[in-house]
């Protein structure tokens, strides 16, 4: 008992010690090895939110590839985009925003025309800060406007442009990934201080200078609340389209109406497909850079930013401090299914916490609590049943070593015969690469959810047709699988139940993708190949982590019959020693049409291959 006391104290206390350091150092913002799992975890927690209503605030209008067409040209003459300002200027609006870089002259009347349209109206344009090594860096310092992002130097416009018009920052801070999390509000070189686009844009609609203050800038009678460096984090309403968008030939045209854009901020700027101005957003993975800043203004104007400050701070450091105690205090009372049910009621409450703050616009953390508490409770728990009750070590042994073997459909074998394939074995197998073409750029217009779903029922059709012919799928190679009939030992019946596959997962896969939508299934397709030899079956990988997989020349050989197939046009592409080994009654003419033999060179290998070309019944 005295033993056991000791040994819960030592683990309180050294979960104090850890809880509160990751605490502080949050609390300071130096917790950026964190910053990937908390990205990730926004990105879930976006997607659970679901899309959100807009305020009706903000219009953009895009120089999309219509635009372009029409005007002949990109980017636009600055004549043409004169003439939009001019237009959109005579319909009232609150602001007319151009999230464009002027830094470079154009033609001398078309420069003059600009500058005459945004002198004449209330208009901004955009600048850029360019930062060391492309990333933005805020100084650890006291004073909150000491902590803005120090810039090497401004993109500023032309000096016309900008003194017919006030300017605003553009760029967006960004995670890892790529994805905008904060919008800075301000941003200096040296003693210079330029305030951001989108704070720029919101205090010229509403007619308010803003006043910084620590934590926070006030806009007449509101206040927006800031986090370190004075940014305010951005989350998105939806995908693309969200923000109500007008096609710039509408402006070019005459054809936009009061509704349009009477008391409205109008943001201008390119959606032009190649621009290359976009980013990646739960939502979707090709948010125009437009619609990011207008969605910054949105939220600054309308007041439904993410609050996410030192209080919200301090209220993770509070998480992570008493979430680790309570879980090593629960582990430490009941070891048993009771104290696991009751940590798992602590993690779900603290959980519906979470995401009910990030519903209701306060973002508090996610993978800092996780993190505090994580090790910890590993950690004890790992010792507790170290020293507690003696455990069935055979049961251990067998779990650990189906944890390090991917090959699925081995489970039972190894766990009667532990020492298979330590040594590499040399032996006969038929071996199938089945491959999706065209997915690579589906995926790109997909979207991830869509994406995942596509490859978890091309996943399944692949599972159902390889267990059903008693074969062994080794890999899945991102849409791809390598399929090995002849694991965990050799039959005779290896080859006719390729071949037999084979056949299957072309009908499959043919009528699984005909019953995809039009826009899917007309640019992606299949091919698959099939090879019998000699290969050489181990385990591959180190003690962590290992794998069952087949090499040698007849692996490389079947993958590239896919090509084979692919270049044919033809479904499959079949060795003739695999059909030689299957036998007649397995010959796959007999559901489609086979044609051969044909001799064909193998890339990367010396010698030509007599292979035969199946298709299906269309």
């Amino acid at each position: 008992m005295n033993k056991r006391l000791a040994l819960t104290l030592a683990a309180l206390i050294l979960t104090c010690v850890w809880s509160a350091g990751l605490g502080i150092m949050h609390i300071r913002g130096n917790v950026w090895f964190l910053e990937r799992v908390e990205a990730t975890l926004t990105d879930l927690r976006t997607i659970i939110r679901g899309k959100k209503s807009v305020p009706d605030i903000v219009r953009i209008i895009a120089i999309d590839d219509a635009t372009v067409a029409q005007a002949g040209s990109y980017p636009l003459a600055r004549a043409k985009l004169a003439a939009m300002v001019e237009e959109v200027a005579s319909l009232k609006p609150k602001l007319i925003a151009l999230d464009m870089l002027f830094v470079d002259p154009g033609t001398v009347d078309g420069d003059a025309a600009l500058s005459a349209a945004l002198s004449s109206s209330k208009s901004l344009i955009a600048a850029a800060a360019v930062f060391p090594d492309g990333r933005q860096v805020v100084d650890d310092s006291a004073d909150a406007l000491e902590r803005v992002p120090d810039a090497a130097s401004f993109l500023l416009p032309q000096k016309q442009f900008s003194d017919a018009a006030p300017i605003g920052i553009v760029n967006v801070a960004t995670d890892q990934s790529g994805t905008p999390r904060y919008i800075p509000m301000l941003f200096k070189r040296g003693s210079e201080i330029q305030p951001s686009f989108s704070l720029q844009a919101v205090a010229l609609a509403s007619g308010n200078e803003p006043t910084f203050e620590p934590g926070g800038v006030s806009l007449g009678d509101q206040f927006i609340r800031t986090d370190a460096g004075q940014t305010v984090p951005i989350t998105f309403y939806g995908p693309r389209g969200t923000i109500k968008t007008i096609s710039g030939v509408a402006a070019l045209n005459g054809q936009l109406t009061a509704a349009d854009v009477e008391g409205k901020i109008i943001v201008l700027g390119t959606t032009v497909t190649g621009g290359g101005d976009v980013f990646p957003t739960p939502f979707d993975q090709v948010l125009p850079g437009v619609e990011v800043i207008s969605t910054a203004i949105t939220q600054l104007a309308g007041g439904d930013s993410m609050v996410r400050n030192r209080l919200t701070h301090m209220i993770d450091a509070g998480f992570a401090f008493v979430i680790p105690l309570i879980l090593v205090g629960l582990l430490a009372w009941q070891r048993s299914v009771i104290g696991l049910c009751a940590m798992v009621a602590v993690l779900v409450v603290w959980l519906m916490v979470n995401i009910f703050a990030f519903n209701s616009g306060v973002w508090l953390s996610a993978s800092l609590p996780i993190t505090a508490a994580g090790l910890p409770v590993l950690l004890f728990g790992a010792v507790q049943l170290f020293l507690g009750r003696r455990r069935a070590q055979h049961f251990a042994d067998q779990s650990k070593m189906l944890q390090n073997v991917q090959a699925p459909g081995l489970g039972h074998w190894l766990a009667r015969n532990p020492d298979f394939l330590i040594e590499p074995v040399r032996q006969d197998a038929a071996i199938v690469f089945i491959d999706l073409s065209g997915f690579t750029g589906l995926s790109e217009t997909l979207g991830p959810n869509s994406t995942r779903e596509l490859l978890n029922a091309f996943y399944k059709l692949v599972d159902d047709e390889v267990a059903a012919c008693s074969g062994t799928i080794t890999s899945y190679m991102g849409d791809g699988a390598m399929i090995l009939f002849g694991l965990p030992q050799a039959s005779a019946d290896d080859a006719p139940n390729a071949v037999r596959c084979c056949i299957n997962l072309c009908n499959r896969t043919r009528l699984w993708l005909a019953s995809l939508p039009l826009s899917s299934s007309s640019r992606i397709g299949f091919k698959t190949g099939a090879h019998f030899g000699t290969v050489i079956a181990s385990r591959l990988g180190g003690d962590g982590r290992q794998q069952i997989t087949a090499t040698g020349d007849t692996v490389n050989v079947a993958s590239r019959l896919m090509e084979v197939a692919a270049s044919n046009k033809a479904e499959l592409a079949l060795s003739s020693e695999i059909l030689h080994v299957a036998g007649s009654d397995s010959a796959p003419y007999k559901t489609g049409a086979l044609t051969g033999p044909l001799e064909t060179e193998i890339r990367g290998r010396s010698g030509s291959v007599t292979i035969w070309l199946w298709s299906g019944a269309q």
